[in-house]
């Protein structure tokens, strides 16, 4: 009756982790798309609004969802007073803190730093370029992102279960 019972969460936790493996695959396409569409609102209120840096990352915060919520929101704490941060300091200091939260990659947080590097210190056409460029190369990680999530998103929630079976089975 215990060994059932081991056998039984072994078999489970096994393919619980394939779920979770699974589901980062899953999520990280669509995290970068919502990403992607910050980006671009964030393009329009630079572009359209004449909105203030700190105002505009607070805006896209505001109608984002969890977790690109965090990385706008933080930075647009930064940006006011009493901390004053530059543009690129805080939107560094979102993406550090934050970035623990997404599933996104290195590859994508590579893109957010450069844009942080531009991002505040030039004239407006200028941080369009920037803005542009960075939504260029997301929408280029977010293909291989869909690549790998249809290759590899089956097979962890398969081998999660799998694993479980062969470890049930060696114990026994």
């Amino acid at each position: 009756m215990v060994k059932m019972f081991g056998a039984a969460i072994v078999l489970l936790a096994a393919t619980m982790a394939g779920l979770v493996k699974a589901g980062q695959y899953a999520s990280r396409p669509n995290q970068i798309r919502r990403l992607i569409l910050a980006l671009k609102r964030l393009e329009t209120e630079i572009m359209y609004g004449f909105t203030p840096l700190p105002e505009a990352m607070q805006r896209i915060a505001d109608q984002s969802s969890e977790p690109i919520k965090i990385l706008f929101e933080e930075a647009a704490r930064r940006m006011n007073p009493p901390l004053n941060w530059t543009a690129q300091q805080s939107l560094h200091q979102a993406i550090e803190t934050g970035w623990k939260h997404t599933a996104m990659k290195a590859s994508e947080k590579e893109v957010m730093h450069q844009l942080g590097f531009t991002l505040g210190t030039s004239d407006r056409a200028n941080q369009l370029g920037h803005i542009a460029t960075a939504v260029r190369q997301l929408e280029s990680e977010e293909q291989t992102a869909r690549e790998e999530q249809a290759r590899y998103e089956k097979m962890c929630r398969s081998l999660g279960l799998l694993g479980g079976a062969f470890i049930v089975i060696l114990l026994y």
